[in-house]
């Protein structure tokens, strides 16, 4: 019987196989829901935006499901991209520290609490717009307006990984600058703070990305309390 040798030889699956079985569980199956969401986007962008990404609550187009299934939607390339890469970056070296358990427990809450504080603004410019005739347009927009990605919970993410490993060093890989974490997300947050006032950078939720970091901290900070952090 002729035998064939190659680099899988004596490995169970192939190379891919081998790469995504090295990343945690929580962290594996988030990302392959993630990249099969995105590629139904790509197939049928009306459908998948207008079903399981999230709406104003107040929007006709609001439904139960899409708290949850914001998370797992991506507008284009970068966005889930720069998400994913945080996600496998960061969100293993989380995962495998705190246990997949409170892993998968602290991604949902980071996402649902980033959600919760961009209602929270998104109902203070409403609430305005209501008030002025005027403004009204900008009401139908919001209202028209679906919030998609997993951006808050990968801020909560880089926050929990920044409290617990505070001095692990990071690259940006432009401009080339290597910090502390703990400094990086200070930094992050600082921007996101100015934009998010100032209306810089339109078509971003930055106080969902706020909204995540908040809950991290908190979650993270709970759990320490408790000392319950590194139980599994």
């Amino acid at each position: 019987m002729a035998q064939y040798y190659g680099y899988d030889n004596n490995q169970e699956g192939g190379f891919l196989s081998r790469i995504m079985g090295n990343i945690p569980v929580v962290t594996r199956n988030i990302f392959m829901i993630n990249v099969l969401m995105f590629i139904a986007t790509l197939i049928n962008q009306n459908f998948m935006l207008e079903t399981f990404s999230v709406f104003y609550p107040k929007s006709p187009f609001f439904r139960l499901w899409q708290p949850v299934t914001y998370l797992f939607m991506h507008g284009n390339f970068w966005h889930i991209f720069v998400n994913m890469w945080c996600l496998l970056m960061f969100g293993s070296v989380l995962e495998r520290a705190i246990g997949s358990r409170k892993y998968l427990i602290f991604y949902f809450v980071t996402g649902l609490g980033a959600l919760l504080i961009h209602f929270l603004v998104q109902d203070i410019q409403a609430q305005v717009w209501l008030a002025d005739s005027s403004d009204m347009q900008k009401y139908y927009t919001l209202l028209g307006t679906p919030t998609l990605g997993a951006s808050g919970a990968i801020f909560g993410i880089q926050i929990g990984y920044a409290m617990l490993y505070p001095n692990a060093l990071w690259t940006l890989v432009f401009p080339p600058i290597t910090l502390k974490a703990k400094w990086f997300v200070l930094i992050f947050m600082a921007i996101e703070l100015f934009t998010g006032i100032t209306g810089t950078m339109d078509g971003i939720a930055h106080f969902a990305h706020l909204g995540g970091a908040l809950f991290g901290f908190l979650l993270i900070l709970w759990w320490k309390k408790k000392g319950t952090l590194w139980q599994r």
